[in-house]
């Protein structure tokens, strides 16, 4: 079969490496996504165990079009009733980007009728629409004269793993918060300090990988179960297989935060994803922080100004530069900051910088090597 995982700008190619690693055959990059091919076994385990990836679509059909009355008539021809039946309740996701089209909404209710039609004309019934809860999700993607229509093998989207139960203002992403770890080069078994952890995002994701706990294991569903061709007993092989590689870690994770809110939320969410006994958090103002051990991995979302004065997140970035440089010799700080401005703030010359999206700020994630009374700098 053939899947298109989905994902976050940037996080392309650490998704792609984490897929051939699990299995996945075919591999390619494409923009926010990464096609491969794989069985139904690989389409659960990856599922289950990715870390960077938003969704999971099976391809049902590609083809190319000139008009909307092309869309329907291919549509049409699809061979619905081995995906679906009438009684499935199904809604259509479209992404459209084609002059063909006026409104993104119009071609998605010309596949929504091709399909209702195909089983009225078949089964003289026509299978509902439910937006709210589908139980057949069909992603619908036009690319000038280009379709690729395929189903969500997901449902709710990865990156809400189930483990967070509070967040502060602007929490990070937990898919995010993987592929910056990810990006960074951090492996499990090296010492790991988020100075500034909110919520402890980057920590819990730290501590999943460290412990070989799959980001699925805290969900309830995924969309393939409610498939016709759903194997819960090969699903259950999958799982069972995935969770007997779970460990202790051999790493030393630990955060902290000015805010003795956010240390707190941060505990409660690291107690919630089982990972107290690994990973401590204190509060404590980063001016006055040191890595608990040497040669260490810094990695950290710092405050972007939303709701901070100009020249309050001046001094914050300043700091932060001043902090790394002084109380932190040897280790490789990664941080992840909206723009050159606040990055030329920290005062230190990153090696290395990948461009991201948090949300919708587009920013530069720098990577910093440290030398006690030196900025020069070496790669990661």
């Amino acid at each position: 079969m053939k899947f298109t995982a989905k994902t976050l700008y940037g996080l392309e190619g650490v998704l792609a490496q984490e897929l051939r690693e699990l299995g996945a055959a075919e591999v390619t990059e494409v923009n926010r996504a990464v096609t491969f091919t794989g069985s139904k076994e690989l389409l659960y385990k990856v599922n289950y165990c990715s870390r960077c990836a938003l969704s999971f679509l099976v391809v049902v059909s590609e083809f190319t079009i000139r008009s909307k009355d092309d869309l329907y008539r291919k549509s049409s021809r699809i061979e619905w009733s081995g995906i679906m039946d009438a009684d499935t309740a199904f809604s259509v996701v479209p992404v459209v980007h084609s002059e063909l089209f006026g409104h993104t909404g119009y071609p998605a209710l010309v596949l929504k009728d091709a399909i209702a039609d195909y089983f009225r004309d078949r089964f003289n019934r026509r299978p509902s629409v439910d937006t709210r809860d589908p139980d057949l999700i069909v992603n619908l993607h036009i690319s000038n004269d280009r379709v690729v229509i395929s189903i969500d093998s997901t449902g709710s989207p990865l990156f809400k793993r189930g483990y967070r139960k509070l967040q502060g203002p602007a929490p990070l992403n937990e898919v995010l918060a993987a592929g910056l770890l990810m990006l960074s080069g951090w492996k499990p078994g090296i010492a790991l300090y988020d100075p500034m952890c909110g919520s402890g995002t980057i920590l819990i994701e730290a501590g999943l990988m460290a412990c070989n706990i799959a980001p699925g294991s805290f969900r309830k569903s995924f969309g393939f179960m409610k498939w016709r061709d759903y194997d819960a007993s090969l699903f259950s092989r999958v799982k069972n297989d995935t969770d007997l590689l779970r460990k202790g870690p051999e790493t030393n994770i630990s955060g902290s935060d000015i805010s003795l809110q956010a240390a707190g939320q941060s505990e409660e969410n690291i107690s919630s994803a089982g990972l107290s006994e690994y990973i401590k958090v204190r509060q404590l103002d980063m001016k006055e922080a040191h890595m608990p051990d040497q040669g260490g991995y810094l990695i950290f979302n710092p405050p972007y100004g939303l709701r901070i004065k100009p020249e309050e997140i001046t001094d914050l970035y300043k700091m932060i530069g001043s902090a790394l440089k002084h109380n932190f010799p040897g280790c490789k700080a990664w941080i992840i900051i909206p723009g050159k401005e606040l990055m030329n703030h920290v005062g230190l010359k990153p090696k290395v910088r990948y461009q991201l999206y948090n949300g919708s700020i587009e920013c530069i994630f720098a990577g910093y090597e440290l030398y006690e009374g030196s900025r020069k700098l070496k790669s990661p």
